[in-house]
């Protein structure tokens, strides 16, 4: 990469940081523990709207694999979930009352509240739909992994967006809070990704699996992106550019091996498509507040008419993260 872009990139990445300085007036606090934050402490930050029935195993599955606090910004929701979180003993909540989509899709608040509060920590961002699976979850918790990252030097850690789903059409099974989600939506793509690389940041772009095929047959190029570095020991200089697909600086974004190997990596289990996800996406297709005019609510708008099936003949059902090893979707590395 040359001088000029560099430099680019710095200023960029200094524009960013003003911006959310700037946007944390959009922000206000509702409960505020972070005075129980601990120098060593694993943190989760996510936004979220209207996320009520997600929101019991959302914390339980993080609780479980060893995050000590969890900073949640609330986009105005109006289904309680504000009023459940206030009452955990380990969640800060900020309500944001700006625009979604003016605040970057809620990028410019989570890398306020990042810059603020977790320096020096080790960093979980993810969305209350989202599962974080890495190499030996089922036996080592998160800490392990990150005391690892650390004694090797690696700052960021890579996962793939695996689109999860039910056999049959997503309304048929009702979801329930506090219910595990991977209980219905048990099945995915184990193909069909196409991966290219992003030049100017260095971060691989991921497209593909069920969302493709289903709601993007015609248009592939606009299928969601489900590249994601969700997992970062983090510098109050740091920011993030989109959602969690790349950040600044750029060599945060080289979490995979150039040069023939393979580095650690895990996967984020996607769990939209449950019970709730007809009226959630009618919601947000008339809030218009999401990317490029919300046109992956339009695909699903259109798509949900017929209640699709997003189960074929290839699909695969989830066992563990030995078997998306075997699949490619996840590595061990140099872990062991």
């Amino acid at each position: 990469m040359g001088a000029w872009q560099s430099y680019r990139l710095r200023v960029q990445r200094k524009r960013w940081r003003i911006r959310a300085l700037r946007k944390r007036r959009e922000l206000s606090s509702a409960v505020n523990r972070t005075n129980q934050i601990k120098p060593d402490d694993i943190l989760v930050f996510s936004t979220f709207r209207n996320e009520a029935v997600r929101l019991p195993y959302f914390l339980k599955y993080y609780r479980d694999l060893g995050v000590s606090h969890f900073i949640m910004v609330d986009n105005e929701s109006d289904d309680g979930g504000a009023d459940y979180l206030r009452e955990q003993p380990d969640v800060s909540l900020w309500t944001a009352h700006g625009s979604y989509k003016r605040s970057r899709f809620g990028v410019d608040w989570l890398n306020w509240l990042q810059r603020k509060y977790a320096h020096g920590h080790w960093t979980l961002v993810v969305d209350p739909d989202e599962l974080l699976i890495y190499p030996f979850c089922d036996t080592r918790p998160l800490r392990a992994l990150t005391d690892w990252l650390d004694a090797s030097s690696i700052k960021s850690f890579g996962a793939m967006l695996v689109d999860m789903y039910p056999k049959g059409p997503v309304d048929n099974v009702p979801y329930c809070a506090g219910d595990n989600p991977l209980d219905i939506a048990r099945w995915f793509d184990s193909g069909n990704y196409v991966i290219n690389r992003n030049e100017a940041f260095g971060n691989l772009w991921i497209q593909g699996g069920p969302r493709a095929r289903t709601f993007f047959a015609d248009e592939p190029a606009r299928a969601p992106a489900l590249n994601k570095i969700p997992l970062v020991k983090w510098d109050r200089n740091y920011t993030y550019v989109s959602s969690t697909h790349m950040l600044l600086p750029r060599g945060l974004n080289r979490v995979y091996d150039e040069w023939g190997g393979e580095k650690a990596s895990g996967a984020l289990l996607h769990t939209k498509f449950l019970s709730t996800f007809t009226d959630k996406a009618r919601e947000e297709l008339e809030r218009g507040e999401h990317y490029a005019n919300s046109v992956e609510y339009k695909a699903y708008a259109s798509g949900i008419e017929q209640n699709p099936d997003m189960w074929c003949k290839w699909s695969e059902r989830y066992i563990n993260w030995r078997q998306l090893e075997i699949l490619g979707i996840i590595s061990k590395g140099n872990w062991a």
